[in-house]
């Protein structure tokens, strides 16, 4: 069996939640916040065997997709004014780790 972690945008997470509902596949969703943009976004628990990983990893790649943004800076003192930059947004960072011992109650 794997763990997988999975912080996804908000954006995101509705198409990879009914995504996994349609396959069967349960997570436990974490509100967490980006330290970065302080952005929301979902960390998902995903109890997984191991034969289905591949495709659980799949699901979160296809609903995950990183995008382009315009955001204002944040420009502190000075005499120049804030100005927009591109940034990207989006995506998933995905840990996945062995597990040892799984129990259902």
């Amino acid at each position: 069996m794997k763990l997988i972690f999975a912080i996804i945008n908000d954006d995101d997470f509705r198409g990879v939640s009914e995504a996994f509902i349609e396959n069967d596949i349960q997570a436990t969703r974490l509100s967490s916040t980006g330290s970065f943009l302080k952005s929301g976004n979902t960390t998902l628990l995903i109890c997984i065997d191991d034969e289905r990983l591949d495709f659980a990893l799949d699901l979160i790649r296809s609903h995950c997709k990183k995008r382009k943004q315009i955001m204002p800076t944040s420009h502190v003192g000075g005499a120049f004014p804030p100005y927009p930059v591109e940034i990207s947004v989006g995506g998933a960072t995905v840990f996945v780790t062995d597990v040892e011992r799984f129990e259902k109650f």
